[in-house]
């Protein structure tokens, strides 16, 4: 390696590390003077219609808000964006990906929300140099597993990470044994998977497993059932407008007040209004809560609240950190994003010190090492109660890069 490159790498470890964002967006060396005249383009693969358009919607104003704060640029280079809708569509995803990739020539790639999604994009994206991938929400374990790449980073969190110190919470509260519930699809299989393997740490079981088509939203049969196994809790994944469902159905099933109800944090998240007495209580596990006392937390939730008149969720924290780590690695190669080796470099050894949802790094498979909060609604909001497990890192079972 030359002399030249050594100091590259320096150069752009330090500035990842230690350069304040907003500041470090506009810096731009002489050298790539010329060529920052030209936008860098960033195209989005999120779902904006059906059950998950909240998330879609959350995730992409927030980053978008994030680059706004520093003057809308990106390392000295204004951004251009190019949205399409996912749809939750699977058969699709290879389609859209190529269109974004291949006609719209995008320099970078946020997307999904969908774990399928994730895995069937990862597939193509690990067979590319560029562009670089960066997952705003789906957890699929094996984008930071099997399917792990150079080009590929994730700015949320594994499908294990909340799930499985959830499942280690109703054995330190006592139960013994549990029902787990969600759609029959990566996310919901994985986390119901790492929520059996934390409950069993603490000596619990899983009873029954139920697994529902998604998007299907009947829960009767399978409440009626939950009820004549008598559980001592159930463990459930839901998220959006499914979620909200959920919560209320089983409430009006008379299960609330009788088996305590558990799961990672997308099962309250951002529905807790909408839920009403439903997700009052509910304990869950995630990698956010909106009462975290931190500066860039307040600073973040009333900028957001402002701009869009809702309040910010785990979701818009994804896409506002998104947003922080396309600014950081820009401004670390000094806007030149055509050198996708030093962006790669620069995103690898980034810090983000100043997250809503606390300091964060990146891990070698590329993605989060973070705090994982127990969390409870109370009020229509999510209250913090404690670090469930701190500075966790996913397995990242099967990546070669680590």
């Amino acid at each position: 390696m030359s002399k030249n490159r050594n100091s590259r790498r320096s150069f752009i470890a330090n500035t990842a590390a230690t350069t304040g964002l907003i500041a470090a967006s506009s810096f731009a060396p002489t050298r790539f003077a010329i060529g920052a005249t030209s936008k860098i383009k960033v195209g989005i693969l999120l779902p904006y219609s059906g059950t998950y358009a909240m998330l879609g919607n959350s995730i992409t104003n927030a980053m978008k808000m994030r680059i706004e704060q520093a003057g809308g640029r990106m390392g000295g280079r204004l951004v251009e964006y190019v949205a399409l809708d996912s749809e939750m569509s699977v058969p699709k995803a290879p389609q859209n990906t190529n269109k974004l990739i291949k006609k719209e020539k995008v320099n970078f790639l946020v997307g999904p929300v969908h774990s399928g999604i994730a895995a069937a994009m990862a597939k193509i994206m690990g067979q590319r140099k560029s562009p670089i991938m960066i997952v705003p929400n789906a957890g699929s374990n094996a984008v930071t597993g099997p399917l792990c790449a150079p080009n590929i980073f994730r700015t949320s969190f594994s499908n294990w990470q909340p799930a499985f110190p959830g499942g280690v919470l109703m054995g330190k509260e006592g139960h013994k044994t549990c029902v787990t519930i969600s759609w029959k699809y990566g996310a919901g299989i994985q986390m119901m998977d790492a929520g059996r393997n934390g409950f069993m740490t603490k000596g619990g079981k899983s009873i029954k497993d139920i697994l529902l088509p998604f998007p299907n939203v009947e829960f009767q049969a399978h409440l009626s059932e939950i009820a004549a196994l008598k559980p001592d809790c159930v463990f459930a994944f839901f998220s959006g407008g499914g979620a909200i469902k959920f919560l209320k159905d089983y409430e009006a099933a008379g299960l609330k007040n009788k088996i305590p109800l558990y799961g990672p944090g997308f099962l309250t998240e951002g529905i807790e209004k909408a839920a009403g007495s439903a997700a009052e209580g509910i304990k869950t596990t995630l990698h956010y809560a909106s009462n975290l006392d931190n500066p860039e937390n307040h600073k973040f939730r009333t900028n957001y609240k402002t701009a869009f008149n809702t309040d910010p969720n785990v979701f818009s924290v994804q896409g506002y950190d998104t947003g922080s780590l396309l600014l950081q690695a820009s401004a670390a190669v000094g806007g030149d994003v055509e050198s996708v080796v030093d962006v790669i470099e620069a995103m690898e050894t980034s810090r983000v010190p100043d997250s809503p949802r606390g300091p964060w790094s990146m891990s070698k498979a590329h993605n989060p090492i973070q705090n994982i909060y127990l969390r409870q609604v109370e009020g229509g909001q999510q209250k913090f109660l404690g670090v469930a497990a701190k500075d966790l890192a996913d397995p990242a079972a099967g990546c070669k890069m680590t």
